[in-house]
């Protein structure tokens, strides 16, 4: 008997996946993600290399300080960020699975933390490094507020910080 393809879903459905477990496990497979800024109302999206901070609360990214994110950070720090692990095929409806994270973006002065965090954001991406460390370059510290996992086209968990 030939089984039948699983139908997607028409309906949100609540999940009980462990999120901060899965934002681990994002961290260590995926390398970039899509990060949505504002300026005046307008939401502006980009590209950006990523790493998990320790501690698993906050997520870190340079960008050089005269770009477009950059400066709409600097103007409203309210940031999302999108993770994912689509492959572009019709089987990421049902296999894929997205991670929504709301938080606020902080530039980080050179000191203890930013070198706590440039050899975390090094080590996940060291081809990185020289641009890390150029002084035209800022790092960017997401202090996460919630995530948001959807897995199964409409399965949603969610954590929120406290």
């Amino acid at each position: 008997m030939k089984r039948s393809k699983e139908s997607i879903p028409d309906r949100v459905k609540k999940g009980s996946a462990p999120v901060l477990e899965r934002l681990n496990a994002l961290d260590k497979d995926q390398l970039h993600a899509v990060l949505a800024t504002e300026s005046d109302g307008q939401p502006y999206t980009s590209m950006i290399a990523y790493a998990l901070s320790p501690g698993k609360k906050g997520i870190v990214f340079i960008t050089p300080q005269k770009t477009t994110k950059y400066k709409n950070i600097l103007k409203n720090n309210r940031v999302s960020l999108l993770i994912d692990t689509r492959l572009n095929t019709e089987k990421d409806y049902m296999m894929a699975e997205a991670m929504t994270i709301l938080g606020n973006a902080f530039p980080v002065r050179k000191g203890e933390k930013w070198s706590e965090l440039t050899k975390v954001l090094i080590r996940k991406h060291p081809n990185l490094s020289e641009i890390i460390c150029s002084p035209e370059t800022k790092l960017i510290l997401v202090k996460i507020t919630r995530c948001i996992h959807v897995t199964r086209f409409q399965t949603v968990s969610e954590w929120i910080s406290k």
